[in-house]
């Protein structure tokens, strides 16, 4: 991978609701020009033109065209752990399968809410610091994940950090393949009972009963 000297932190954050809006616009700009450009002919002047303000606007709050991609790609990133992370929270104390149909689907549900935005931002991850945000934000759904496995009514976890990152593995990977395709509506609901199926099976398989291990104590 390619070292960029470029910050990847804005130039400052809003706080006044005019500079949050200017900001909302440029982010919601991106993405537009993202899905219909592609990723090279993503700039910062088809952004500002996209988004309605000057180019030194934009600059105010991006220094350059990756610190841009980078807070684009994050305020995805956010949506989709809070997603996870809001999830985990309601399930702890359940079974570890209504878990493992919880996190399969509100992660699935995050993805694919905007199949075209999550496919432009794919391109992002290989660059423009993408792969730092993106393991930063997978550590942060793992360690909810392993919380909840921790409360599960039903089973116990040995190694609930480990099972934490097989599950993502699981999760994600199948739609990295749905993003990275074009397929139809039914295959991609095809691929989110499979992607259940297998967490769920996979958290099963790795857990023991709760009241056999109380039996044989």
């Amino acid at each position: 991978m390619k070292t960029i000297a470029a910050p990847l932190t804005p130039r400052k954050s809003p706080v006044q609701a005019r500079s949050v809006a200017t900001v909302e616009a440029i982010q919601i700009a991106t993405i537009q020009v993202l899905t219909a450009e592609g990723l090279q002919r993503c700039t910062t002047t088809r952004v500002a033109e996209r988004a309605g303000v000057s180019v030194g606007s934009l600059y105010q709050y991006y220094p350059n065209r990756r610190c841009l991609l980078a807070a684009v790609l994050e305020r995805h990133l956010v949506l989709v752990a809070e997603s996870v992370e809001q999830a985990c929270e309601a399930m702890h104390g359940a079974t570890a399968l209504e878990m493992a149909r919880a996190v399969a689907n509100s992660y699935l549900d995050a993805k694919l809410h905007e199949v075209e935005t999550s496919t432009a931002l794919y391109a992002v991850l290989e660059e423009h610091g993408g792969a730092l945000l993106v393991k930063d934000f997978r550590a942060r759904m793992a360690r909810s994940i392993a919380r909840m496995l921790g409360t599960a009514s039903d089973r116990r976890f040995k190694d609930a950090d480990t099972a934490s990152e097989v599950v993502l593995s699981a999760i994600g990977g199948p739609i990295r393949a749905v993003l990275e395709k074009s397929v139809s509506a039914n295959m991609r609901r095809a691929i989110r009972e499979h992607v259940v199926c297998v967490a769920t099976s996979y958290l099963q398989a790795v857990s023991v009963a709760r009241q056999k291990q109380a039996a044989a104590v």
